[in-house]
């Protein structure tokens, strides 16, 4: 019944914009048909055999998910190494929290003229802006998750002799692991975003690329279109990774579920 109002309630917003729309007619606010028919025509009218994806589609779409991957990808192993570590050492903490907070406290897009002189142009520069705005929200969850694990696993795991890797890989690691999944799929929107962010400034292809066209040549449905699209993929994105936490992650939901 829920799933149902909820749709009922996208139903309804569809429609009054639909409406408000073609009431209005101005061609800056188009109505959600012709968003749609734009977005069909530009990325979903290819062939059966390439999943009805365009030359378009194929060309922006597929690098723009290949960037945004890499570069989440690699923060997520950075921040996971580096929280785990530093939520575990009280001492390292103290000592890099001021480095840490100056860096956090740094909008990503404002560190792309120095990335452009850094790495010319290119690839290396969206994955610097990728990695340095999607890195903060896993480290500092991991740190979290790491420092708040209950004393009597780890004292448990000294008596029975666990050597130090053995207790990050058997007790810290897998008990810090929901905090680390949430900062995981927060990071995973900012991926998103820094992506297209990454594109415009810096790309001759990709979805960025394609939103900064379409906006150069007053091409207004398309710009939605390409809104919207990135507004699918992130609730995509999103879903999916919902549901791999949630295998994952299993035995946190059962253990808590227990009376």
């Amino acid at each position: 019944m829920k799933s149902l109002a909820r749709s009922w309630v996208i139903l309804a917003v569809i429609v009054f914009w639909e409406l408000v729309a073609r009431r209005l007619e101005d061609t800056d606010f188009p109505p959600p048909t012709t968003i749609v028919s734009r977005m069909y025509e530009l990325w979903f009218s290819g062939p059966a055999a390439r999943l009805f994806l365009t030359d378009d589609a194929l060309a922006n779409i597929l690098p723009s998910l290949g960037r945004m991957f890499s570069g989440w990808i690699l923060a997520s192993l950075i921040g996971v190494v580096l929280g785990v570590l530093l939520g575990r050492s009280r001492v390292a903490t103290d000592y890099v929290s001021v480095l840490i907070e100056f860096g956090r406290a740094i909008p990503p897009p404002l560190l792309l003229p120095l990335f452009i002189v850094l790495f010319q142009a290119g690839l290396r520069i969206q994955l610097a802006v990728i990695v340095s705005g999607v890195i903060w929200p896993v480290l500092l969850n991991s740190m979290d998750g790491a420092r708040s694990v209950d004393r009597t696993y780890t004292e448990t795991a000294t008596v029975f002799g666990l050597s130090r890797a053995q207790r990050l890989g058997r007790i810290v690691i897998p008990a810090a692991s929901p905090k680390i999944f949430a900062g995981l799929r927060l990071s995973l929107s900012l991926a998103l975003i820094l992506m297209v962010i990454s594109e415009v400034f810096g790309s001759t292809d990709g979805i960025g690329y394609q939103l900064l066209t379409a906006q150069r040549s007053f091409d207004t449905p398309a710009v939605w279109a390409t809104i919207a699209l990135l507004g699918m993929l992130g609730f995509i994105v999103n879903a999916l990774f919902v549901v791999a936490e949630r295998r994952v992650l299993v035995w946190h939901r059962q253990a808590t579920q227990t009376p």
